[in-house]
């Protein structure tokens, strides 16, 4: 009963999204990625996007995960067996910066396609199998909070709740990761990342770590682009 209650509520159809909905949670959004404080809090939900794209993708590719940590400091990393050269492990390091804008791309179709109780669900569905691999507590709590009220609007709330909140979820990610990247450029002239994605993947490959970090760039912006005009319902690409 409970199964199909909740894939009743996964599956359901809501209106389409209001446009005055969409253009308000577009500014909180805008304005919790632009404000440092509230960056802060909200850049663990980017850094647990990201090591998951990691994960996954590690998994695809025939890895062991050994598990994904969570600094004090908001960073984190994720651990995998496998050969330290190849396809494989290139792909790995590749799938960190775009995931967050990815994710968020693939909300906001789900919101056009008047679906936000599935926007929700597969975020539940994505926290449940971080649970299994996040070690400490600092990342489980991260989870935590993040999965009780998403829970609770999930099963609870009206639908206009659900899309309010979807939105801003789809927004925050989408608006988020061109700023993750732009910090991971900042600090490689600073030169205080030298084993970042980009930098590991310039002594894998050969190919200098600016070109993977105007890759990420360009991946994050295309995303938001496209994630943003299925929001708010404009022509931006052919659907």
């Amino acid at each position: 009963m409970w199964l199909a209650e909740a894939w009743s509520r996964a599956t359901a159809l809501a209106p389409a999204l209001p446009l005055q909905t969409a253009v308000v949670t577009g500014l909180v959004a805008l304005a919790v990625v632009a404000w440092r404080p509230s960056w802060r809090a909200w850049r663990t939900a980017l850094v647990l996007a990201h090591e998951g794209g990691h994960g996954l993708v590690a998994a695809l590719s025939g890895r062991r995960l050994r598990g994904i940590r969570l600094h004090p400091d908001a960073s984190a990393v994720t651990v995998s067996v496998g050969p330290a050269r190849g396809l494989g492990v290139v792909a790995v390091l590749l799938a960190g910066y775009p995931a967050p804008a990815l994710v968020g791309l693939g909300a906001a179709a789900l919101l056009a396609a008047g679906r936000p109780a599935a926007v929700l669900w597969a975020v539940l569905l994505a926290l449940a199998l971080l649970a299994v691999q996040v070690r400490g507590w600092r990342a489980v709590g991260a989870l935590a909070a993040t999965a009780v009220p998403t829970a609770a609007v999930t099963w609870w709330a009206p639908a206009p709740v659900l899309q309010a909140v979807a939105a801003l979820l789809a927004w925050g990610l989408l608006l988020g990761a061109p700023r993750g990247v732009a910090e991971l450029a900042r600090s490689r002239r600073g030169g205080r990342s030298p084993s970042s994605d980009a930098d590991q993947l310039g002594r894998l490959t050969g190919v200098p770590g600016v070109v993977w970090v105007g890759l990420f760039a360009l991946v994050v912006l295309v995303a938001a682009a496209w994630g943003g005009s299925l929001l708010l319902d404009l022509p931006l690409v052919p659907r």
